[in-house]
C-alpha cells in the first residue's frame, strides 16, 4: 500500500502541482498558516486535506491518522535567509521553521523528505544581539553551525552538548533528546538546482535537501533543458530553455512613458505618470542594450497598431507600408525592466529573473517602430520619434552623441537638424516612435513561475487582489522542480507521462 504525500508550508500550491504532475493525483495533506494561501491551494487541489494553522501546531501522527508517509515536502519561509533581505534584523521563530522536518522524522518517519529553500539556507546559524540596536542578527562567526546540526540530527547523530540541540528542543517542545543525539538514520544530500533546467521559464535557483531512510539511493534529476546554443540542445538531447517571451501576452496595451498625468486622466487610463527618474533610466538602459545595441533584438509584429493580433518572430515579416497612419503593420521590440534597485533590464529572449512575493516590480517595456518608407514619416510619427530621441539622449548624452554614426545597427541620423533614433533589422531601417511600459499581470507572473495556464489564481476566496496573487506566486515553488525530484526519487509512485516538459 502506498503511503501518504504531505506538502508542508504548501503556499498557493507550486510544489503540490509538480508532485501531482508526477504521481497523477493530488497530495493527501497540505498545511499553511495563511488563509489566502490555503484558499488558493484548495481551489486547485480540492481532493487534498487542508490544515490552516501553524506547522508547529500540527501533530504529524494525528494528521496522518497513523498511516505511513511516502513523501513529506517542506518549503519553510526563506525570507530570513535570502540575500535580498540585506542586514535587516531576523526572527528566531522564522529562521527555525525547518525544525518541523525533525518533528516529522521523529514522529512518523517519512520514507522520503524533501526540503526547499534559498541557497543561503546553508548559512543557518545562531543569532546574537546587536550591541547598538539590541536587535537579533546572525552570528558571522558561526555561519552554518545550525544547518550542519540539522543535517546531523536527521542522519548520523550529534554531540550531546551541541548548542543546536537546545534550540531544536525549545522550538519543538521536546523532552527526550536521545533520538536527536543518535540521529534518525536518514541519508541526507543537498544540491542547488535552477528551475530553467527543468522546463520553467525562470532562472530561479534553490537549494534542495533530500533525506531518505528506505536504503534507496538519492537521485538528482537530470536536466531536461539548457541554453539554446548548448551542444546538447543543438543535437536534440535537451530542449532549449523556455524564455520569458513565451509567457508574455503581447496583446495587452502598453501605454506610452511620455503620457502626462493629465493626459492619462483624460484618456481614462489608470497608469502611474510621470514615471520616476530611476525607472526612466532603467528603460533607457534596456532600450540601448536590448534593442539598439543588440544584433538580434526581440521583435514582434503587431497588426494595425491597436490590433490585439500578434505574429511570431519566427515567421517571415509581412509587408510594412507607409500609409498616413503609419502603416498597416508596426513592430514592437519588447524587453523586461525591473522597478527595483540594482536589477538590470532583461531581454525577453532570456529567462525570467526570480519572482519574489512582492513581485509587482516586473514590467514589460515596448518600443513601437515603423519603417519610414518612400514618403518619410508622418508628422505624428516624427513628433514621436523626436520625443524618443530626446528621451534617450537625456539619459545617455553629455552634450554629444551616444552612439557611433558608423554603427550599422543603431545610428543617429539628422532630419531638419533633429536627431532620430533608428534601428536596422532584417535590412530594414526602423524608426522608434514610442516607448510604452506596463506591469506584468498576475497571470503572466504565474506562467513565468512555471504554473499551467489554467491554474486558478482569482475568484477562489471572494475578491482577490493582485497583491495577494503575486504574494502566492513569489512564495511558490516552480512546479517543474517538484515533478523532477519526485520522478527521480519515487518512480514507483509516478505515472509515465511527464507534464512539465
Amino acid at each position: 500500500m502506498n503511503g501518504l504525500i504531505v506538502d508542508n508550508f504548501c503556499g498557493g500550491g507550486g510544489a503540490s502541482t509538480g508532485i501531482a504532475w508526477a504521481i497523477g493525483r493530488s497530495v493527501d495533506i497540505a498545511d499553511n498558516h495563511d488563509q489566502d494561501a490555503i484558499a488558493m491551494h484548495t481551489a486547485n487541489h480540492p481532493d487534498t486535506l487542508h490544515y490552516c494553522e501553524s506547522v508547529f501546531d500540527i501533530d504529524p501522527v494525528q494528521a496522518t491518522a497513523g498511516k505511513p508517509v511516502d513523501l513529506a515536502w517542506f518549503s519553510p519561509d526563506c525570507t530570513h535567509f535570502s540575500k535580498a533581505r540585506g542586514s535587516k534584523p531576523v526572527k528566531k521563530e522564522i529562521r527555525g521553521l525547518a525544525w518541523v522536518a525533525v518533528r516529522w522524522a521523529l514522529k512518523v518517519r517519512p520514507r522520503v523528505m524533501m526540503l526547499e529553500n534559498v541557497e543561503e539556507f546553508k548559512t543557518w546559524g545562531p543569532l546574537i544581539e546587536c550591541p547598538v540596536t539590541g536587535e537579533m542578527q546572525p552570528d558571522p562567526e558561526r555561519k552554518g553551525e545550525t544547518f550542519n546540526a540539522f543535517v546531523s540530527m536527521l542522519s548520523t547523530g550529534i554531540e550531546a552538548d551541541h548548542p543546536s540541540i537546545a534550540e531544536c528542543v525549545d522550538t519543538l517542545g521536546l523532552i527526550d533528546t536521545t533520538k536527536l543525539i543518535k540521529g534518525r538514520g536518514y541519508k541526507v544530500e543537498f544540491k542547488e538546482l535552477r528551475a530553467c533546467d527543468y522546463g520553467a521559464p525562470t532562472i530561479r535557483k534553490r537549494l534542495f535537501m533530500i533525506a531518505r531512510c528506505d536504503k534507496q539511493p538519492i537521485i538528482w534529476p537530470k536536466k531536461t533543458h539548457a541554453a539554446p546554443h548548448d551542444p546538447r540542445v543543438l543535437s536534440g538531447e535537451l530542449k532549449p530553455w523556455v524564455t520569458a517571451a513565451d509567457k508574455i501576452d503581447f496583446s495587452l496595451p502598453c501605454h506610452s512613458i511620455f503620457l502626462t498625468k493629465e493626459m492619462a486622466k483624460e484618456q481614462g487610463l489608470k497608469v502611474k505618470r510621470p514615471l520616476a527618474d530611476a525607472t526612466l533610466e532603467r528603460i533607457a538602459i534596456g532600450t540601448i542594450k536590448h534593442v539598439l545595441e543588440n544584433p538580434n533584438p526581440f521583435i514582434v509584429e503587431i497588426a494595425n497598431w491597436s490590433s490585439k493580433r500578434s505574429y511570431s518572430i519566427n515567421k517571415p515579416l509581412k509587408t510594412i507600408t507607409a500609409s498616413p497612419k503609419g502603416g498597416a503593420f508596426s513592430l514592437v521590440a519588447p524587453f523586461m525592466v525591473h522597478l527595483r534597485k540594482n536589477v538590470k533590464p532583461t531581454s525577453l529572449n532570456d529567462l525570467m529573473p526570480t519572482i519574489t512575493a512582492g513581485g509587482t516590480h516586473h514590467a514589460e517595456v515596448r518600443l513601437t517602430m515603423v519603417a519610414p518608407g518612400e514618403s518619410g514619416l508622418t508628422a505624428e510619427q516624427e513628433a514621436g520619434a523626436v520625443q524618443v530621441s530626446a528621451f534617450l539622449m537625456r539619459y545617455y548624452s553629455s552634450g554629444g552623441q551616444w552612439s557611433s554614426l558608423d554603427d550599422p545597427l543603431a545610428t543617429i541620423t539628422t532630419k531638419d537638424r533633429i536627431a532620430l533614433v533608428t534601428v536596422t533589422w532584417n535590412n530594414k531601417t526602423m524608426v522608434i516612435i514610442d516607448i510604452g511600459i506596463r506591469m506584468l499581470t498576475a497571470r503572466e507572473l504565474f506562467s513565468l513561475q512555471g504554473f499551467p495556464s489554467d491554474y486558478i489564481i482569482d475568484g477562489y476566496s471572494g475578491k482577490t487582489n493582485k497583491t495577494q496573487q503575486v504574494a502566492r506566486c513569489g512564495n511558490s515553488v516552480p512546479p517543474q522542480f517538484a515533478e523532477a525530484l519526485v520522478r527521480a526519487n519515487l518512480p514507483d509512485l509516478c505515472i509515465n507521462t511527464a507534464k512539465a516538459a
